[in-house]
């Protein structure tokens, strides 16, 4: 056997000579993946990250008021504060040094690792400018303080000088950092993207309350990277701008969201919270110590498991045993959140940031939100209730994607499924059932929070439907909305299927495009199930198009002629009649469009009627087929004829 320590055979020494030590800035010019995450564009913008945050720890703290970004070229930036500035004075522990020069050349080194300077901060490791200073070929440093400006140049992490005295100044204080990174860190790096610290520079004011952020560039540099020269960011509003500003042109379902700020330990933690109506995209947004924490964290956790805890209750005391099963997904997939908490020691999974993990935020902000959430539930229960079936309808369509998985791992011969996107009603009594088919997904989600869950189904399509009377055989087979509707409806084949509902209604907005899509689903039902319409079992909702409101008193109108009767005979012709219009059915209040189109005691419904092809009504069944070949065949001519012919009369019928 060889001797493994024969050191004949070893080909190269190991000794003290071979331990390398890195010092100052070293270690991060080095390894600068560690400091940083890396050496790429989100790297590159993360050192903007690190100036700005110790500005805004300024603001926080109550010292600054504004902050300045200015793009002084492709690759320098410029951030200026009116905070305390930096201390100038020599360091006790190196009084050859200011204090300015320590914190700009050593790791682990700042104001921050006591409560005496800030109670809350960004900057928690000591490592942030330094490492800025360290990856920069350049970085200007000027202070003001004490009447005073002082400046001191760096290069590569290294002081070009002692710090300069530039003389006396009046009403001028804080700190301005200008650093161009180095390309021989960041090679091919293509140089500061504006609207990406744009975008830093604006979630920042929103999160900091009184803070006015600017934004600076040349005019010639402006054009080139195609931004603004100046910009201002203030909001007094805080979150609450925040949320709108992302929410703006989507469907909100509460006018009033869920917000507050709460005290926990010496933290603060606020927030705010509002549903979309449905189809849109999730939105969450988390901040701790106004630094975004994109992979989430403890805060997330505590916050999403305060309000799955509080629907729960809610539902158990509103006697809706259905809550017990709802998880954290079910409450947030159509939601719209902004945290944003403050601590005084909080602990991030690495040097970005991005992530927190102090264990003990979980539980304390669970606490902090639980009696805010169960006042503001309480405080109007048809909103509570509403949205609890929001989350209860996202739940059972979890599990019936569940179910479904479950079943076609044990069967892949399945001979039946129900669309996804089907909120189906819990009866099976087929004379109380009633299927909604609705235009889009805004709608359906109206819809869904407006129905009878007991006896009311919703289905939403997608636009306008395939015209059957002109498609190919196998382009209407292909047609996923066509098909989500034929295995809602328990379709087999033409005139061979098991009716799941006994009223199946055609729920379109009350203007042209909705009756558009209504004609093109009577089409398919003409065409394809016309038993359903010659049992009687086809009908047209009347959703408003109006809403008229003086004083306590609401009225409802269908159209134009319905809106100027009310005026006239429920008015009396007031001119303080307020006429709102609705743009559709998914822009209509939940409980609005349940009073007015589909409750079963105020809606009024239009049965869609078909002659049967027996003797006594052959010739006026012909006459359907063909009107029906005109209006919706393939032949625009016939169509043509059609309105010349006939125009007149029904412009005289509609009194136009």
């Amino acid at each position: 056997m060889s001797d493994l320590f024969d050191q004949k055979r070893n080909k190269s020494e190991y000794n003290s000579e071979d331990i390398i030590i890195l010092e100052g800035l070293e270690p991060v010019r080095k390894r600068p993946g560690m400091y940083i995450g890396g050496t790429d564009e989100k790297a590159f913008h993360h050192l903007v990250v690190e100036v700005l945050d110790n500005s805004i720890d300024e603001a926080v703290a109550g010292y600054a008021n504004y902050i300045e970004i200015e793009q002084i070229s492709l690759n320098t930036l410029k951030i200026t504060d009116n905070g305390r500035g930096i201390p100038i004075d020599p360091h006790p522990k190196y009084p050859d040094k200011s204090a300015l020069e320590i914190i700009m050349t050593t790791l682990h080194s700042g104001g921050k690792f006591t409560n005496n300077n800030y109670k809350t901060s960004g900057g928690l490791h000591g490592v942030g400018i330094s490492v800025v200073n360290a990856l920069s070929s350049e970085l200007i440093v000027e202070v003001s303080r004490d009447k005073k400006t002082f400046s001191q140049i760096y290069q590569k992490g290294i002081p070009e000088s002692k710090l300069i005295d530039l003389g006396k100044i009046n009403n001028k204080r804080g700190t301005s950092i200008q650093f161009t990174p180095d390309d021989e860190i960041f090679i091919n790096n293509g140089g500061f993207k504006p609207n990406l610290i744009i975008e830093m520079a604006k979630t920042k004011a929103y999160l900091t309350k009184g803070i006015e952020i600017r934004w600076k560039c040349n005019s010639s540099l402006a054009y080139k990277l195609n931004t603004s020269e100046s910009l201002k960011f203030k909001f007094p509003n805080g979150i609450n701008d925040y949320l709108n500003d992302l929410t703006i042109n989507k469907s909100i379902l509460s006018s009033e969201p869920f917000s507050g700020t709460a005290e926990f330990d010496n933290n603060s933690i606020e927030w705010i919270m509002n549903w979309f109506t449905s189809g849109e995209d999730s939105i969450l947004k988390s901040h701790c110590n106004t630094i975004s924490t994109p992979l989430g964290g403890t805060h997330e956790n505590g916050f999403k498991n305060a309000i799955l805890k509080g629907f729960k209750t809610w539902g158990e005391l509103s006697g809706n045993k259905k809550a017990q099963d709802l998880i954290i997904d079910d409450i947030f997939s159509d939601t719209a959140v902004i945290i944003s908490i403050f601590l005084k020691e909080p602990q991030f999974q690495g040097q970005t940031k991005e992530k927190l993990v102090n264990t003990e935020i979980s539980k304390q902000i669970l606490n902090a939100i639980r009696d805010p959430l169960d006042y503001w539930l309480s405080s109007d229960a048809l909103r509570a209730n509403d949205l609890l079936d929001l989350a209860i309808s996202k739940m059972e369509e979890r599990k019936r994607r569940k179910k479904e998985k479950e079943i076609d791992r044990k069967s892949a011969t399945k001979k039946f499924r129900l669309p996804g996107k089907l909120a189906d009603c819990s009866s099976n009594e087929l004379l109380d059932t009633e299927l909604f088919i609705v235009e889009g997904d805004s709608a359906g989600g109206s819809a869904k929070q407006a129905r009878d869950r007991q006896t009311q189904a919703i289905l939403p399509l997608r636009g306008k439907i395939l015209n059957v009377a002109t498609a190919s055989k196998e382009k209407s087979i292909n047609n996923q909305e066509l098909s989500d509707l034929k295995l809602a409806l328990g379709y087999k084949s033409k005139n061979i299927f098991d009716l799941r509902y006994g009223k199946i209604i055609i729920m379109t907005d009350a203007d042209v495009d909705g009756a558009h899509i209504a004609a093109l689903l009577m089409t398919f039902f003409y065409l394809e199930m016309p038993s359903i319409i010659e049992n009687g079992n086809l009908f047209l909702a009347q959703p408003p198009l109006y809403r008229l409101t003086l004083g306590d008193i609401s009225e409802y109108a269908l159209d134009d002629e319905q809106k100027d009767l009310i005026i006239k005979n429920v008015f009396k012709d007031s001119k303080n009649v307020e006429v709102s219009r609705f743009k559709g059915l998914g822009e209509m209040p939940p409980k609005q469009l349940r009073e007015t189109t589909m409750s079963k005691e105020n809606r009024k419904l239009i049965k869609v009627n078909l002659p049967n092809r027996n003797i006594e009504e052959a010739d006026k069944r012909r006459d359907v087929d063909r009107l029906v070949d005109v209006l919706m065949g393939k032949k625009a001519d016939k169509r043509f004829e059609y309105i010349q012919n006939n125009a007149i009369s029904i412009l005289n019928e509609l009194d136009i």
